[in-house]
């Protein structure tokens, strides 16, 4: 209950001061069939539902219990040592909590973007000569993001599939002098000093940090692992609020004759705003919920994600169409002859 959870977060009771019968197994409740083994993404979105509505635990009330205690007590605390023992180690070292006989606090957090670069089966981008391996290309990432599928995508990439295909661009493409004589290197040479000579002179008040801070927490209450068009069209406007805020008041200290990481940190975010509109505007646009995109307003009956495969069977690529412009969207239309598509369902 919500007076629980107060009182845990005051420190007035510990977890093991709760009755069982006052304890909220919510992925049991809501997945029998699966309980504590749905897909990370079911599992986060509910661990935030419940500290959104008050029911979260710890001082802040951003994290859920993660109880061992019954494994232990059918095993043995050594057995689950060694799976968990480094993790438990670290945690207990973070926490100063002893996870073997305390519940651990849980929360979740925000670790990768899924998507990224558009390639071809070669894994060449729209740049010829220029492929995009591991995690930066979007191919294999799913809402499910399973332990050690970045390492997965790395060694796919690196192993299976360019030392096949990288050839034929070298075999094609013979080595010759590169010079920096080329109209495109002066023209990008001159892009990146204006824009390093426009952070430099801003001389404002607020530092990289505070920037990245502000749309991080923007990205992760509305576009997050679950949004709704009310707080996406919440997060557009606070976004072009920010991103106006920085190119007026973002501090950038020292110059650009040298290794400059306040600099590096400014142009990086700077990116990132413009990365985080394009998510709202490509979130709004996708009236469905499929894989790691959950709209609120397209789910079952049983609050899952309803997917409209008629209408969204398609990798959206968004083209920059010039500062200041909105982007162009094409679509590459998804075809699946050996699969078919289906709602997916834990209860």
């Amino acid at each position: 209950t919500k007076e629980i959870a107060q009182r845990l977060q005051k420190g007035e009771i510990t977890a093991t001061d709760i009755k069982e019968e006052d304890r909220d197994y919510f992925l049991e409740r809501k997945y029998p069939a699966f309980g504590n083994l749905v897909p990370r993404d079911v599992a986060s979105r509910n661990a935030k539902q419940m500290c959104d509505e008050g029911r979260g635990v710890g001082s802040t009330g951003l994290a859920v219990y993660l109880d061992f205690s019954d494994i232990i007590k059918r095993t043995s605390a050594e057995a689950v040592s060694q799976k968990y023992g480094n993790l438990f180690e670290m945690y207990e070292k973070i926490t100063d909590e002893n996870p073997y006989k305390l519940p651990m606090r849980i929360y979740p957090a925000v670790h990768y973007t899924m998507g990224g670069l558009w390639v071809d089966y070669n894994l060449q981008t729209t740049v010829p000569g220029l492929y995009a391996t591991g995690e930066c290309n979007f191919s294999d990432h799913g809402a499910n993001r399973l332990g050690a599928s970045a390492l997965m995508q790395g060694l796919a990439d690196g192993y299976f599939v360019i030392p096949y295909t990288i050839g034929d661009q070298l075999a094609a493409t013979p080595p010759k002098p590169v010079t920096t004589d080329h109209p495109a290197f002066a023209e990008a040479k001159a892009g990146v000093q204006a824009r390093v000579e426009q952070l430099l002179a801003i001389k404002g008040n607020r530092t990289p940090d505070e920037f990245h801070k502000k749309l991080g927490h923007l990205m992760w209450e509305y576009c997050g692992m679950a949004r709704n068009a009310e707080g996406l069209r919440y997060a557009k406007a606070e976004i072009a609020k920010l991103r106006k805020e920085f190119w007026q008041d973002v501090k950038v200290v020292g110059n650009g004759e040298e290794m400059n990481q306040a600099l590096e940190k400014a142009g990086r975010v700077a990116d990132f705003i413009e990365l985080g509109e394009l998510m709202v505007d490509d979130a709004l646009d996708r009236n469905e919920s499929c894989g790691g995109h959950f709209r609120e307003e397209y789910a079952t009956e049983d609050g899952e994600a309803k997917r409209d495969d008629d209408h969204y069977a398609y990798v959206a690529a968004w083209e920059y169409t010039g500062e200041n412009q909105p982007e162009r969207l094409n679509k590459e239309e998804l075809v699946f002859e050996n699969v078919k598509l289906t709602q997916r369902s834990y209860k």
